[in-house]
Parts: structure tokens; sequence; C-alpha cells
């Protein structure tokens, strides 16, 4: 009697345990094929060279900024060096052509105030001795005809005519000095010219300065391209080089990962897809770490099945027709986890059947 209530027991915990389990597979959705996935970033070269040092080996941790590898940079180093010495003589050219401007501004200002004050007192002097000439020219008239008619005498003509001879040598040499001083002040005046000319050389020198600072920035900026460094708080998956290799642009040289940003990217039947929503929980199970189960959230369901992303398209031109169960891609955002957590890990996706 004893054993017959002993096996009723345990078939009807059998059965309650079965119609557990069948209740709970038939109430919610299972995805045995997901998998843990990052943003795996490669980090390559935009200039060749040969691989100088690499300071980080696969599975290191490696805070934002860090240096992973360095291409050998002497050449462009070099380089550097002759734009910064072109930039200092254009600089020292520039400096002295301005110093030069600087000294006929200068020179050229008092000259020419001295020229004009020149030309303005020989002006005046002239019009003085015009006066002194006429008043000379009037007093030889006076003479000559008071010496033709016996009045005057011989040696007074001679006197009026010496002072006019005189007055007219003094109006020509004032002449000519105002001239030579006119032709002094239109020197200066070309002098000043010379300031025009100057000035263009310096701003032909100031385009030249900034084209060498364009030259200087690229190749700067080709110097740091030689510097590899990872741009977040990551770990190293895989280094592809070695010191001593010649890279191209464009080869990958170093994998990273942010594990602190690890996600779960499944494949969920097109049948399936209808329990699926933004924002709902979801429980995941993992296949490294039987009892560690953790609560995520949908956070992007794909807008195409993955069969639209296949290498091989399959238009199955022959008019044979195969109904085959679509995979849409879901995407389930999970809670920040240490770094036991690596993409490529299996788990399983459940999710309750609410429609």
């Amino acid at each position: 009697m004893l054993s017959r209530v002993a096996i009723l027991a345990i078939a009807i915990a059998v059965l309650a345990t079965a119609g557990r389990w069948l209740h709970y597979r038939f109430t919610h959705v299972f995805v045995e094929d997901a998998r843990i996935a990052a943003d795996m970033v490669v980090l390559g070269s935009r200039v060749a060279g040969w691989v100088a040092t690499v300071n980080v080996m696969d599975g290191d941790e490696a805070a934002q900024g860090r240096v992973l590898a360095v291409i050998d940079g002497r050449e462009t180093v070099l380089l550097l060096e002759e734009i910064d010495a072109r930039l200092a003589a254009a600089a020292a050219r520039q400096a002295e052509i301005e110093a030069r401007i600087v000294m006929i501004d200068h020179q050229t200002t008092s000259q020419g105030a001295a020229q004009t004050a020149r030309v303005d007192a020989t002006g005046a002097s002239l019009a003085a001795m015009n006066g002194q000439f006429d008043l000379a020219q009037t007093e030889f008239n006076r003479a000559r005809q008071l010496a033709s008619n016996g009045a005057g005498t011989v040696a007074r003509l001679d006197q009026a005519r010496a002072a006019l001879n005189s007055g007219r040598h003094d109006v020509l040499r004032l002449h000519a000095e105002v001239a030579n001083a006119r032709a002094t002040l239109a020197q200066v005046a070309a002098a000043r010219e010379e300031m025009t000319v100057l000035r263009r050389q310096v701003a032909t020198l100031a385009a030249e300065e900034r084209a060498l600072r364009a030259q200087r920035e690229a190749m700067a900026l080709r110097l740091a391209d030689r510097t590899v460094v990872i741009p977040f708080d990551g770990v190293v998956d895989r280094v592809f080089v070695d010191a001593g290799e010649f890279v191209t642009p464009g080869q990958r040289l170093i994998m990273v990962h942010d594990p602190a940003r690890v996600r779960v990217d499944a494949n969920v039947k097109e049948t399936d897809l209808r329990y699926f929503r933004l924002g709902m929980g979801v429980t995941i199970s993992v296949d490294a770490y039987p009892d560690l189960v953790i609560e995520g959230t949908v956070e992007r369901i794909g807008n195409a099945a993955t069969s639209e992303f296949a290498l091989l398209p399959n238009p199955n031109p022959s008019g044979n027709f195969t109904r085959i169960t679509q995979r849409v891609p879901v995407r389930v955002a999970i809670p920040r986890q240490d770094s036991r957590l690596r993409p490529g890990m299996m788990v399983q996706l459940e999710a309750t059947m609410n429609e």
C-alpha cells in the first residue's frame, strides 16, 4: 500500500513538474542561438611605413588614449623640421621688410616735410626777388632815359645795369632752387611708393606662410597618424602585426572592443517576432556561466530578414518553392557587466508570449 502511495506521489510530482515545464514552454519564446556581441573596432593605418613598436598583446586592457603601436616617422619628423625652418625664414624676411617700411616711412616723412618747407621758403624768396628785379628794371629804364636826355650820368646807368643783371641772375638761381626742391620732393614721393611694393611683398610672404602652415598641419597629421591609440577604454582582441613589419594605408593593425558596451544579438523566427516589442524585458542565460542570469531590454528590432543580407541570395529561378521560416535580427541591451561576457559567447533568450 505504501509503495503504491509513493509511486502515485512520484507520478503526481512528475506530472506537475512536466505540466509546469510544458506551461512554461508554451507561454515563453526561446531563442537558442543568440550571441554576445560588441562593436569590434579595427584600428588601421592611414600611412605606410615600418612598425616601430607594438605595445600590447591579445587580451590586454587599455585605457582611452593609450598608444598601442607606433609606425616609424623619422622621415616625417625631418619634413616637419624643414617646414619649420622655412616658416622661420619667411617670418624673418617679413620682419625685415616691415622694418624697412618703418624706416622708409620715417625718413621720407622727415625729408618730405623738409623739402616742402624748402619749396615754400624758396618760393617766398623768389617772389621777393621778382619784386626787386622789377624795381631794378624800373631803375635801369629811368637811368637810361636820363642818360639819353643828358640829365643822368653814365656811372648811374652802369650801376642800374649791374643791379638789373644781378637781379636777373638771382631770379634765375631761385627758379633753379625751386625746381630742385620740387624735384627732391618728387623723389621723396617716389621713395614712399616703395613702401607699397614692400607691403605687397609682405602680403605675398603672409600667403606663403599660410601655405607653409597648412603643409605643416598636414605633415603633423601624418605624424600623428603614425601613432595608433585606442579611442575608448577597451580590450585588445587581436593584434595583426609585429614590430618590423611594413604596413600599407588601410591595413588593419589591431582589433579592440569596449567590454562595458556588450549586447546580445539574436535572430528571431518571423513567427515569434510578434512577441517582441521595443523596451520589453527578456531573460538571458549564458552558456558559459549556468548560474548567471541577466535581465535585458529589447533595444532594436530589424526592418529586414537576415536572408536579405546574404552574400548569395536565392532568387529561386527554377520555380520550385520551399517555405522556410525567416529570421529577423533583434538587439537586446544588457546592464553593464564585468569582463566575463565576451563577444561571440552563446546565450539563450526567454521572452513571455504577450501579444
